[in-house]
């Protein structure tokens, strides 16, 4: 190990490789567990990233990639490992607002992106709560989600072209900037959603849209889960493809968040079973508005919603997103387990009844926090105030959420991923055919199982490999 070492601070530079507590004070962040790797590598090109993968892959040594270190799964856990930080290539390379593109390195945050593309009179639609921490290439890894699914997408939808390399350090470059290129395989989706398990995405052509001049915000109470996908559709046929945020918030959450000693105000009463932040971005601030509120009243008035208040500026609509953003709150429930889940809307309700009467057969004194991206089947579910928080507790709680999820044909990970911690429960979302491919686009991209190894996939036994 320490001839890899040293080779490797031959190849990156002094400041390109950390050791012992630097290293450790490195892998402080997030939410997600990230160990103690043996080192924490901060190469400052594609260059230096392949030639540390090169090194590492001839010692067949594990790397695991790192990006804003904000994930939730255990996709960056790196004990006893190399860690691969990004942080140091950060450079927007490009902004070409006329062709729509940005061409970026992994390392650049989600936020400095959006904010340069915006000064360019452009934009980039993704938008999560990380997005001040979170990276480019950590979003790509993840194939990320965020308020604005809806509309534009999951991440995939927004990236024209990509740079990656691979486990043995070869540079897979297919930075393509054309909307449509249909010239053979579409390579730069394996890499998009692997975590980093397949390759290290290290630039990226990411797609830009016309930057909204318009922006109508509302918070709704609705008194009936079948009213909320009524409502949903209702605003996007009423808003001519104009809608581009529609969160629903369950009461509980909605009062952690108005609650001190939370900062939120509820913009609304208490009472409502429902709460939604419903946003429109268009063309035409008069002439949105106008239709945005025609709209909400038409739904007053066929009872597809209860109570709303329409933002009047900037700093009432950032008071309401503050409330969705703000889902620290949930550690006041301590201890807690998180969950992101997805499944068809017609679902929710039972599958909602189905989990609070499991949690509260189990433990009586339990809470149950859900919000999230209804309008894309995407639900945030957060059991909390828990006996203990232990790998047996972990266990039983995944019992509950996973096997009434898994019998509705619903998704363990809607937008945070696999990693390790919802590895055994892959085969309850995916076939047992669409396993064995993966494994064997993993054994072909990395024979050596050095990329962010035992992430996503179960390890194979040397039984197992016997058998095969």
């Amino acid at each position: 190990m320490d001839d890899l070492i040293a080779k490797l601070k031959a190849a990156l530079g002094p400041s390109g490789v950390l050791e012992g507590q630097d290293a450790i004070d490195k892998a402080q962040g997030g939410w997600s567990k990230l160990g103690t790797p043996r080192a924490v590598l901060r190469p400052a090109s594609t260059e230096e990233v392949s030639r540390a993968l090169k090194l590492c892959h001839a010692a067949g040594e594990g790397v695991v990639p790192w990006g804003g270190k904000t994930g939730l799964v255990e996709g960056g856990e790196a004990d006893g490992h190399i860690a691969l930080s990004l942080d140091r290539m950060n450079k927007i390379e490009e902004i070409d607002v006329a062709g729509g593109t940005a061409t970026v390195q992994a390392g650049c945050v989600l936020q400095t992106v959006c904010e340069a593309v915006d000064a360019k009179g452009a934009l980039f639609p993704l938008d999560l709560g990380a997005r001040g921490s979170a990276t480019i290439g950590g979003n790509i890894s993840t194939n990320a989600g965020g308020n604005r699914v809806i509309r534009y997408g999951m991440m995939r939808d927004m990236v024209l072209g990509l740079e990656a390399v691979l486990a043995d350090g070869t540079v897979m470059t297919s930075m393509n900037h054309l909307i449509k290129n249909n010239a053979g395989y579409d390579l730069k989706q394996l890499f998009l959603g692997s975590e980093g398990t397949l390759g290290v995405v290290t630039r990226a052509v990411l797609r830009l849209r016309p930057k909204p001049m318009s922006q109508d915000t509302a918070f709704v109470a609705v008194d009936d889960f079948a009213q909320l996908p009524k409502f949903l559709r209702h605003m996007e046929r009423a808003l001519g493809g104009t809608l581009s945020a529609f969160e629903v918030m369950w009461a509980d959450f909605y009062k952690l968040v108005t609650t001190e000693p939370a900062k939120g105000k509820a913009p609304l009463d208490y009472g409502h079973p429902y709460y939604v932040l419903v946003e429109s971005m268009g063309g035409d601030q008069e002439e949105d508005s106008a239709r945005f509120e025609k709209a909400l009243m038409a739904a007053l008035e066929a009872g597809e919603v209860s109570d709303a208040v329409i933002a009047k500026n900037q700093a009432e609509r950032d008071q309401m997103w503050s409330l969705r953003d703000d889902v620290g709150q949930v550690a006041r429930n301590w201890p807690i387990f998180t969950f992101d889940v997805s499944l068809k809307i017609a679902d929710m309700e039972s599958y909602i009844a189905e989990i609070r009467e499991g949690f509260a057969a189990k433990w009586p004194n339990h809470s149950l926090m859900v919000f999230g991206h209804l309008g894309d089947g995407n639900l945030h579910v957060i059991p909390g105030s828990l006996p203990e928080h232990s790998p047996d507790a972990r266990k039983a709680v995944e019992s509950i959420v996973y096997s009434a999820l898994r019998k509705r044909g619903g998704s363990v990970s809607a937008e945070h991923g696999i990693g390790l911690e919802k590895r055994p429960y892959l085969g309850w979302s995916r076939s047992a055919e669409e396993v064995a491919l993966m494994r064997v686009l993993k054994q072909a991209l990395d024979p050596k199982n050095i990329l962010n190894p035992g992430k996503v996939l179960e390890p194979v036994t040397p039984q197992a490999k016997a058998a095969e």
